[in-house]
């Protein structure tokens, strides 16, 4: 087998590597099921697509930050192993698609050479941990969130404790209370505050969006900062332990808070606290130096008039005296591997430091010389960069859709390209004007965070003479409010995809015409309210007279063909028998391993975790609710008594013991040699 050595210094990562590709060769030869397989290559960002024979690899950014580098880096990979392609994703990701998957060991490798990750870019895992792109440089920022950010992603990168949990975990660190980050619809956000001249947060636990949105609820109004990583592990250990994992569309923690109810979840994250390794963990603070660039001048003279307009769309001033940041507007987030290359050039020449993706699929370049905005504005130009309008209404956010997604319903990308073209085409003066947002998703999962826009849409279906035909669900009035509050959009009415860019030409005329002064969509829509909107606009949704044309979906030449894969956004239950008991062997062997490196509460973990694995291994064998680790917990002792009488302590006593004792050396030796016996005994039982 291929060592990475050469390339890897990181022995850890060396194995990572070395472990997928092991996988991979064993899933070509059929020695390990496909659902396990699954499980594996999510947890190291590598996805299926919609295309078969083909992956979506999901590289990781914390935080969206990235060096010039890194950046020649990813677009080295795209070329060699995919289309030349770069995607930004809403969670400041990259994705790139088109890749073989047994070629994904080596771009991983290549990738690693610049410090850039796959590890638990998919999967139910905690997924990239999202900050606000002004940290550091923020005006009203009470500090620079990014080292908080940064011991997160640190943590947890790897953390036996969510690694297979029962779906994905989001976080978002904001800069200030206008919560650039969208913290109210994460799974644990965080807004900095001071007390005492102390640093901490506000925390926020369980929001979400999808088909159910949540807005999250406030778990903390101040956090001391050493208290950011024992309480988050606090929430993840609970949500681990308790949450769904059959159901997928309930397996999210907003649905376990829910089920339980909030003050049930809030002592059982107090209770998780004794068996913490860590019950504070200072986080070393250190403020960014930015190195000053040098100045440059425009070896031409810029059109005053498209100059302006860009830096008045584009241009956000700094809380560090002559400096500015720089929005890039990437159209549905995707940079071709050549521009990005042009970027980083850019990038060396004018940024102060590194620059950042965004969650809306664009790139802000950080620090730059107020008096090389001429020069810079130049340099863009020349890479075709410099499209006014960031995070204005052309600067649509838009889900890869039926482009490359298996969930995908209708095309967002396509109607994204169509809606940017009328706005820039028709509408230039809203584009100055007004801060507008649209975002489109493909689906219900709002990947296209469409249920937070001021003008959100949704791809569906709908049925004419019995044709299917592609269909946009129009949502209006959602967005950030502050400190960790918003407003989820309401649903108005369906329509065919095709009237899609009528219906917005309306929606913006009658703004135009209507609005009060100073008044932003997100009020004035809430003013008219959405009988206003229904009645003005349900003629769009006629499906008695709808064309040819229309059931063709956008960027297609095809009659639309509603065509929905398994969405891996989420790991699939594995409930054969000996699949799982060959799972609980390998999680045996790494309470084993972390033991003697003397991690004892990994060990402890991994332990625990094995014996919840080899124990519904045999509840499939019985008709027994599974489908959390307490279900399986509180079914084992009714299904499986003589456990108890052949070894004098239920099986709820013996694996719940991780939550009455501290993780030392005492007890995670008492605990392996516990996990070890619940193994084989229930190993022999399966067998008998």
């Amino acid at each position: 087998m291929k060592s990475f050595r050469t390339e890897i210094e990181n022995p850890v990562v060396e194995q990572d590597i070395i472990e997928l590709e092991k996988k991979i060769f064993q899933f070509k030869n059929n020695t390990i099921d496909e659902e396990k397989f699954r499980s594996l290559r999510l947890a190291r960002g590598v996805y299926g697509q919609r295309q078969q024979g083909v992956q979506m690899v999901r590289i990781k950014i914390p935080y969206g930050k990235f060096s010039a580098t890194q950046l020649r880096r990813i677009a080295s990979v795209s070329d060699k192993y995919s289309n030349g392609n770069l995607h930004i994703t809403t969670r400041q990701d990259i994705q790139i698609h088109y890749v073989d998957l047994d070629r994904t060991p080596e771009l991983w490798a290549e990738l690693e050479q610049d410090q850039i990750t796959m590890r638990e870019a998919c999967g139910n895992t905690v997924r990239n941990v999202t900050a606000s792109i002004y940290a550091g440089i923020d005006k009203e920022e009470p500090f620079d969130v990014t080292p908080y950010a940064h011991a997160f992603h640190e943590y947890f990168l790897r953390n036996p404790i969510c690694q297979d949990m029962g779906r994905k975990f989001k976080v978002a660190f904001s800069s200030s209370s206008k919560d650039h980050a969208l913290t109210f619809v994460h799974d644990l956000g965080f807004i900095p505050k001071i007390k005492n001249e102390q640093h901490g947060f506000k925390v926020l636990v369980g929001g979400g969006i999808g088909s159910q949105p949540k807005a999250a609820d406030i778990l903390h109004d101040f956090l001391p900062a050493d208290q950011l990583i024992p309480l988050s592990e606090a929430v993840i250990r609970v949500f681990d332990r308790y949450g769904e994992r059959n159901r997928r569309n309930k397996a999210r923690l907003k649905f376990l808070i829910k089920e339980m109810g909030y003050d049930v979840f809030v002592k059982h994250v107090e209770n998780t606290f004794k068996e913490l390794p860590h019950s504070t963990y200072p986080i070393e603070y250190h403020q960014h130096k930015i190195e000053i660039t040098d100045a440059f001048s425009a070896k031409e003279i810029v059109q005053s008039t498209a100059i302006d307009l860009w830096t008045k769309t584009n241009v956000i001033p700094q809380k560090q005296e002559g400096l500015v940041s720089v929005g890039l507007c990437i159209q549905t987030g995707d940079i071709s591997s050549d521009t990005a290359r042009s970027l980083a050039e850019v990038m060396e020449y004018f940024c102060g430091e590194e620059a950042r993706f965004t969650p809306n699929q664009g790139i802000l370049l950080r620090s730059i010389r107020k008096d090389n905005l001429d020069a810079l504005y130049e340099a863009l130009n020349a890479i075709g960069l410099s499209r006014p309008g960031f995070e204005r209404i052309n600067d649509i956010v838009a889900c890869p859709g039926t482009d490359t997604c298996n969930l995908g319903i209708a095309s967002s990308m396509g109607l994204a390209n169509k809606l940017q073209e009328v706005i820039e085409n028709e509408y230039a003066s809203v584009i100055e004007a007004h801060q507008i947002s649209i975002k489109i998703s493909g689906c219900m999962n709002a990947c296209g965070q469409h249920t937070i826009a001021d003008i959100g849409f949704q791809g569906m279906t709908l049925k004419s003479n019995g044709k299917i035909a592609p269909a946009t669900q129009i949502l209006l009035g959602g967005g950030v409010l502050s400190d960790g509050e918003g407003l989820f959009a309401d649903k108005v009415l369906k329509v065919p995809s095709k009237r899609t860019p009528d219906l917005l030409r309306w929606l913006l005329d009658d703004f135009q015409n209507n609005h009060e002064l100073n008044e932003n969509f997100r009020a004035y829509y809430h003013r008219k309210e959405a009988d206003y909107f229904y009645q003005n606009l349900k003629h769009y949704s006629d499906a008695s007279t709808l064309e040819q044309s229309d059931f063709i979906d956008w960027g297609s030449k095809d009659q639309y063909e509603k065509a929905i894969g398994i969405g891996e956004c989420a790991g699939v239950a594995i409930d054969l028998v000996q699949t799982l008991l060959f799972d609980a062997e390998e999680h045996l062997d790494k309470a084993i391993l972390n033991y003697e490196n003397k991690h004892w509460s990994n060990s402890i973990y991994y332990a625990y975790a094995a014996q919840i694995r080899a124990a519904k291994a045999l509840l499939t064998t019985v008709q027994a609710k599974i489908n959390s680790h307490q279900s399986i917990i509180g079914s084992f002792d009714t299904h499986f008594s003589e456990y108890a009488t052949t070894y004098g302590a239920s099986f709820a006593d013996t694996v719940q013991a991780i939550n009455e004792h501290s993780p030392d050396q005492e007890f995670a030796e008492k605990y392996l040699a516990q996990a070890k016996q619940v193994y084989s005994w229930i190993k022999s039982k399966s067998h008998a």
